[in-house]
């Protein structure tokens, strides 16, 4: 239970202010369709976050022990730096073509979580906890959580919500978890 409640709280940060949380509200705001386009944002982190976590947990078997360990606890650290970068929408993947509300949601959460924070943090947490379905369960939670709203409330939130504050909180989380798993990894 701890790799669901980890993963969900993490991400649900990290995803204030992401890309994807503005892509909802652009979604959103073109379509005003929340249905389908909370949908469509299930559908691909499911998929999207099952395949990172999946890589996770597959490269934590193959490579083991301090080393790994000390790599993983790295990548949180860099992951924290990372979460102090401010994302910009992508008026492109907002812009695509005709199949649906559901299926251009879907199409381009899917496309836009590619490399994207959130998918490398879930690689990094199944590798932590070696759990493929919590951290799926965990992260896509997250992304519920942070997109859900946005989806519901649009722009509005981002006239409440002061970002560079959630930001320093998700950072603060990463680097919280890097030094924890280096201080266990030596």
């Amino acid at each position: 239970m701890e790799a669901i409640w980890i993963s969900t709280g993490l991400v649900a940060l990290a995803e204030i202010g992401d890309k994807t949380q503005l892509l909802a509200i652009v979604l959103a705001a073109r379509f005003r369709r929340p249905v389908p386009i909370v949908l469509g944002i299930l559908v691909a982190t499911l998929a999207n976050h099952a395949l990172a976590a999946g890589f996770g947990y597959l490269i934590a078997q193959w490579l083991t022990g301090q080393a790994f360990q000390i790599g993983v606890g790295i990548a949180f650290l860099a992951m924290a730096a990372w979460a102090l970068v401010p994302d910009k929408a992508d008026d492109g993947a907002a812009k695509m073509g005709a199949g649906g509300v559901f299926l251009t949601t879907l199409i381009a959460f899917f496309i836009v979580e590619i490399g994207d924070k959130t998918q490398i943090a879930t690689s990094l947490l199944a590798a932590r906890f070696n759990d493929v379905l919590f951290v799926t369960i965990g992260t896509t939670l997250g992304m519920m959580l942070a997109n859900v709203p946005a989806v519901l409330f649009g722009e509005a939130i981002t006239r409440v919500v002061p970002l560079n504050l959630v930001r320093l909180i998700a950072a603060a989380i990463f680097l919280g978890l890097g030094l924890w798993i280096l201080v266990a990894a030596l």
